[in-house]
C-alpha cells in the first residue's frame, strides 16, 4: 500500500510540475516573474487533507494500525525553527523532500547532492532538537 501511495504521490508531482525547480522558485519570486501554479497544487493537497482529517475521526484504517493524530494547532519553537529551515532549503534548491526523491529518476548530480544534504539534516535534527530542548529547560 505504501509503495502504491508513493507512486501516486510521485506521479502527481510529475504531472503538476513540482519536480521542476523553476516552478517552485517562480512561486517564491514574488517581486519578479511570479508563478502562482504552486498555490493550486497546495490547494489541491490541503483541501482533501482537511476533509480526510474530518472523515477519519473515530475510525480505524483498513490497512495499518491507526490514523496519525491531528497536528498540534499551537505555534511553538519547534514548528517555527523547522519551518524556517525547510523554507531556506526549499528556496535555495527549489525542491522539497517529495519532489527531491521523485527527481532522482531524472539522474544528475544535483538531486543526489540535495538528497545527501536532506538525509544529513534528518540525522542531525534529533540531537540538535534535544540540545535546544535541554537549553530551553535550563534557562
Amino acid at each position: 500500500m505504501a509503495f502504491a501511495a508513493g507512486g501516486v504521490f510521485g506521479l502527481g508531482l510529475l504531472i503538476s510540475g513540482m519536480t521542476d525547480t523553476r516552478e517552485v522558485q517562480g512561486w517564491l519570486d514574488v517581486f519578479g516573474d511570479w508563478d502562482p501554479t504552486l498555490a493550486f497544487v497546495m490547494g489541491g493537497a490541503i483541501i482533501p487533507m482537511a476533509i480526510a482529517w474530518q472523515l477519519t475521526r473515530g475510525r480505524t484504517p483498513v490497512v495499518g494500525g491507526s490514523f496519525p493524530a491531528p497536528p498540534e494547532p499551537r505555534l511553538g519553537r519547534n514548528l517555527v525553527v523547522g519551518s524556517v529551515m525547510f523554507g531556506m532549503g526549499w528556496g535555495l534548491s527549489g525542491l522539497c523532500p517529495g519532489p527531491a526523491v521523485a527527481s532522482l529518476s531524472f539522474g544528475g548530480v544535483e538531486g543526489l547532492v540535495f538528497l545527501g544534504a536532506m538525509v544529513a539534516g534528518m540525522i542531525a535534527a534529533p540531537p540538535v532538537k534535544a540540545r535546544l530542548d535541554t537549553a530551553a529547560v535550563a534557562s
